[in-house]
């Protein structure tokens, strides 16, 4: 809720009370610590997991986290997952009934390359993410260079809507090193490919809510979590 005016501006001005509406998905961005993005650096490199089969996108390395890595990786998430109940709940100006319990369902490492993309796609499960591990500096030059509308070489790019160019359908981001996005699943994205010989890495999963736990098995030592507090390992 906010103020404003009406009249012109030499007239005494009358405040008038203005209410917003948020419109369509929950969709934040923030930065993950140095010492998450290092941990899911550390647990890639123990995984032999090809996911590419389990995924939209035309790029040829995408590796799946074993079980062990995906509950080691739980503590860290929920806290993550903690920020984004609070500001789901700003968002929507309405508190929880009830406080979401999540299931990790998937975890999996992206290796994009020159040339490579994902075309726009949706995720399975009540929420995702991604957040970056590396943006090469190469990268980031092609796409200071872009001309145009869209993301640009390497930027993901969130739809949502119709409407005409007065309606936001869509936000676009160039991501650095420790962005990281959550959203709801079913929100559909994409990531353009780029020209420069170099890799961006990125790692995105999914998270089911308790209404679908009774479809998916509960892992070892409480893979199933409430957002924002620690489980033992």
């Amino acid at each position: 809720m906010t103020q404003g005016t009406i009249g012109p501006m030499k007239e005494k001005e009358e405040q008038i009370t203005v209410h917003t509406y948020n419109w369509g998905p929950c969709l934040i961005r923030l930065t993950a610590k140095e010492e998450f993005l290092q941990l899911l650096t550390d647990e890639a490199k123990k995984s032999k997991i090809d996911y590419k089969k389990h995924l939209a996108g035309i790029i040829e390395t995408e590796m799946g986290y074993t079980q062990e890595s995906k509950n080691r990786v739980v503590p860290q998430m929920s806290k993550y997952l903690g920020v984004y109940d609070q500001m789901f709940q700003r968002y929507a100006n309405k508190p929880y009934e009830k406080k979401p319990k999540y299931f990790m369902s998937a975890l999996w490492i992206n290796y994009q390359k020159q040339n490579e993309f994902n075309p726009p796609h949706d995720h399975d499960g009540a929420l995702s993410f991604v957040v970056y591990l590396d943006v090469p500096e190469k990268l980031k030059k092609e796409n200071e260079k872009y001309v145009g509308k869209s993301c640009g070489p390497g930027g993901i790019q969130f739809l949502y809507g119709d409407g005409n160019r007065q309606c936001i359908s869509f936000m676009s981001h160039f991501p650095k090193r420790g962005d990281m996005f959550i959203f709801p699943a079913w929100l559909k994205h994409w990531v353009a490919p780029f020209k420069s010989k170099c890799t961006r890495i990125s790692v995105s999963g999914n998270i089911h809510d308790s209404a679908n736990l009774n479809t998916i098995p509960e892992g070892p030592n409480g893979y199933t979590f409430s957002a924002g507090v620690d489980e033992k390992k």
